[in-house]
C-alpha cells in the first residue's frame, strides 16, 4: 500500500479562499494565505523578515494585550487603499499545538465594505423618512394579525401626544378617536380592512392623549401572505389646520355666496374669452336656466348676434384697457321681453395681479324706466293740460266779451232807439244774440264735462258695428250728396273707449268729410282700422277739397278755427273729437292735400 504524501501545512494556508494568517506569540506574522496578503496589498511573506501585525490595526492601542489573553475575540476596522476605505471584519482565536499549548494566533479577515455601505443607505433612507414623515406630519403604523400587537412609529405617537414609550394596543388606537361617528367609522374599516380586505382613505375626528381634538387623515391596507392577511399597515397624518383652514374658507365661500346670491342684482364672473365662470341666483333667473347650464356660455349663446356683439366690444374694452365699465344702461331682449339694465363691468385680476376676464353687475331697472316714462307721460299731459287751460281761458274770456259787447252794444241801441219798428229789430237781434251765447255756453260746458269727468268708464265696443251705426244715423246727409262709403275694418277689431265719445268723433270726421267735398267730385269715404299691441288705429280719409296744413297746420285743432268760407263752419267739432280722443289717452292727427283730400288718424291707447 502506497503511503499517503503530507503537505506542508504552511503550503494549504496559502492556499485558503478566505484570508487568514498565523501569528506568533509575539504578534509576528508567521505566514499568511495569499488573500489575506492581497488584501493588506503585502508581498509573498518572507520567513526572515518579521511582520508586526499590530500595524495593520493602528486604531486599536490594546491589541497585544489582548492577543497575551489568549481569548478568541473580533475587530471591526477600516483599510485604506488606492480604491478607498475599506470596512474589514477580523476574527483572532488562540493556536494550540498538539499539547494543547498556545502557540500562536490566527486571525481570520473577512470584508465587510458592501455590508456596512448597505447599513449605511439603510440608516440614510431611515433618515430621509424620519424628515418626511416629521415635515409631511405622516406617521406610519402596523398590525401583527397573528400575534395582535400594534405597532406606532414616533410621528404617529406625537399625533396622538403620547409618550415615546408609550405601547399601544388595537383597542386603544381605536378608542383615542372620537365617540360617536369617528369611533364607530374606524372600528368598521379596521373590521372591513381584516375581513373584506378592502382598504380604506378616510377623514376622521381624534381626541388625543391631551384632550385635544384634532383632524386627521387615516389610512389602511392588507399584506398578504400564502393568501392570509398577515399585517394591516396604514398611515395617520395631522390634518388639522388644513381642515379648519378649508372649513373657514367654506364658510367665506358660504357667505360671500349668499351674499352675491341674496343681491337684487345680476352678478357673474367671465373668463377672457367672454365665457361665464360665474353666476348667481340673479342670472339665473332672468335667463331661467341653472347655473350649470349658464357655466361655459358666451353671450353668443345667449342673446341675438346685435346684442352679444356690443356686449363683446364692451368685455374686449374692459380687459384690454382695464377701464371699468360703471353704471352704463343697457337694453336687453330676451325671448321677445325687452328689459332695461344698469350696467357695471370690471376687470377681474388673479392672485399675480394678472387681467383673467371681468365681473359683470346688471340691475334691473326696468320698472323705474317704465315709471320715468309714466312720468314724463304725466308731465307732458300736465303741460299739455296747463297749455289748454290757457288757451281755454283765453276762448271763454274772448267770447264771453264779445258777446257781452255785443249785449251792451244792443241794448244802448234799444234804450235810445224810438221808432217802434226799429226797436222790434233791435230785440230779435238781442235775441240771436242770446241763442248764441246759449250755444257757445253749451259747447263749452261740453268741453269742460270731457276734461272732468273722470268717472266715464271705458268699455270694449265692436269698432265696425259702431261705424256702421253712425253711418245709417248720417244716412240721410250721405244720399243728399251721393257720398260712397268704403268700410274696410274688421269685424272682429275691438276698441277700449266710452261709447258716446266714440259715436261723436266718428260722427264728426264723416260729416265733416260730406261737408267739405269737392264740388268736381262724388265723395268718396275710406274707412282702415289696423290693431296692435299698443292700441287700435282708425283712418278715415276723403277725396274733398282738403286743407291748407302749411297755413292752418297748427291751429286745425283750435276751437272755433274755420278754414273755408262757409256759412255752416263753426270751428268746434275738430277740437271737440281732440279733446274726447285725449281724453281717453289716445292722440290725433291729419294729412292733407289741397285738392286731393284729408286723412285723420286716431290712435286709440289701449294700455291707458
Amino acid at each position: 500500500m502506497k503511503a499517503v504524501e503530507r503537505i506542508d501545512q504552511f503550503y494549504l494556508l496559502k492556499q485558503l479562499p478566505k484570508a487568514t494568517a498565523l501569528l506568533c506569540e509575539k504578534g509576528n506574522l508567521l505566514d499568511a494565505s495569499i488573500s489575506w496578503l492581497e488584501l493588506f496589498g503585502l508581498p509573498p511573506h518572507d520567513k526572515n523578515q518579521q511582520t508586526k501585525i499590530f500595524t495593520f490595526y493602528p486604531e486599536v492601542l490594546d491589541l497585544g494585550q489582548k492577543l497575551q489573553e489568549n481569548n478568541s475575540f473580533t475587530l471591526q476596522h477600516n483599510l485604506e487603499s488606492d480604491n478607498g476605505i475599506r470596512h474589514l471584519k477580523s476574527y483572532f482565536t488562540p493556536w494550540f499545538d498538539k499539547k494543547e499549548n498556545v502557540i500562536g494566533t490566527i486571525v481570520q479577515v473577512d470584508d465587510i465594505t458592501s455590508e456596512i455601505e448597505k447599513e449605511n443607505q439603510i440608516k440614510w433612507l431611515n433618515n430621509v423618512s424620519e424628515i418626511k414623515v416629521e415635515v409631511s406630519k405622516t406617521g406610519w403604523w402596523e398590525y401583527d394579525v397573528e400575534t395582535e400587537q400594534l405597532t406606532w412609529c414616533k410621528e404617529t405617537k406625537r399625533i396622538h401626544q403620547v409618550p415615546e414609550s408609550y405601547q399601544p394596543t388595537a383597542l386603544d388606537a381605536v378608542n383615542f378617536f372620537k365617540p360617536g361617528y369617528s369611533q364607530n367609522k374606524v372600528s368598521m374599516l379596521f373590521h372591513k380592512v381584516n375581513v373584506t380586505h378592502q382598504p380604506y382613505d378616510n377623514k376622521l375626528m381624534l381626541i388625543t392623549f391631551n384632550g385635544e381634538e384634532r383632524w386627521v387623515q387615516i389610512t389602511g391596507k392588507p399584506i398578504f401572505k400564502h393568501g392570509k392577511v398577515e399585517k394591516i399597515v396604514g398611515t395617520i397624518k395631522d390634518i388639522h389646520d388644513q381642515e379648519m383652514a378649508e372649513t373657514r374658507v367654506k364658510e367665506h365661500q358660504q357667505l360671500l355666496s349668499t351674499l352675491v346670491d341674496s343681491l337684487p342684482l345680476n352678478v357673474y364672473v367671465k373668463d377672457l374669452e367672454s365665457r361665464k365662470i360665474l353666476v348667481n341666483k340673479g342670472e339665473c333667473k332672468y335667463f331661467n336656466k341653472s347655473a350649470e347650464q349658464l357655466i361655459g356660455k358666451n353671450d353668443f349663446d345667449l342673446y341675438s348676434e346685435e346684442i352679444a356683439k356690443v356686449s363683446k366690444e364692451e368685455d374686449l374694452e374692459v380687459i384690454k384697457h382695464l377701464t371699468p365699465i360703471i353704471g352704463k344702461e343697457t337694453k336687453s331682449t330676451l325671448n321677445g321681453k325687452t328689459t332695461y339694465f344698469l350696467t357695471s363691468k370690471i376687470p377681474h385680476f388673479d392672485l399675480d395681479g394678472k387681467v383673467c376676464g371681468l365681473i359683470g353687475m346688471s340691475l334691473d331697472i326696468t320698472s323705474m324706466k317704465k315709471k320715468e316714462e309714466q312720468l314724463r307721460g304725466l308731465i307732458d299731459i300736465t303741460s299739455m293740460q296747463n297749455q289748454k287751460l290757457i288757451s281755454f281761458a283765453h276762448i271763454v274770456s274772448h267770447n264771453l266779451r264779445s258777446h257781452s259787447a255785443n249785449f251792451s252794444m244792443l241794448l244802448g241801441f234799444l234804450n235810445s232807439e224810438k221808432d217802434l219798428k226799429e226797436r222790434h229789430r233791435i230785440i230779435k237781434m238781442l235775441s240771436q244774440a242770446s241763442d248764441s251765447l246759449l250755444e257757445t255756453l253749451g259747447n263749452l260746458n261740453q268741453v269742460v264735462d270731457i276734461n272732468t269727468n273722470t268717472t266715464v268708464k271705458r268699455k270694449p265696443l265692436n269698432l265696425n258695428k259702431n261705424i256702421t251705426k253712425v253711418l245709417q244715423n248720417l244716412s240721410a246727409l250721405l244720399a243728399q250728396d251721393n257720398s260712397q262709403i268704403v268700410n274696410n275694418v274688421a269685424k272682429n277689431i275691438q276698441v277700449n273707449c266710452v261709447p258716446a265719445y266714440l259715436d261723436s268723433i266718428i260722427l264728426n270726421l264723416v260729416s265733416n268729410a260730406v261737408k267739405y267735398k269737392s264740388p268736381n267730385r262724388v265723395p268718396i269715404i275710406t274707412l282702415n282700422a289696423v290693431k296692435s299691441k299698443e292700441g287700435v288705429l282708425l283712418s278715415i280719409s276723403d277725396n274733398g277739397i282738403g286743407i291748407d296744413l302749411d297755413k292752418y297746420g297748427d291751429k286745425i285743432f283750435g276751437m272755433y278755427k274755420t278754414f273755408h268760407n262757409r256759412e255752416d263752419a263753426k270751428g268746434f267739432g275738430l277740437y271737440l273729437v281732440r279733446n274726447q280722443i285725449e281724453a281717453m289717452g289716445g292722440s290725433i292727427t291729419v294729412q292733407s292735400e289741397i285738392d286731393k283730400g284729408t286723412t285723420f288718424n286716431v290712435y286709440f291707447n289701449e294700455e291707458s
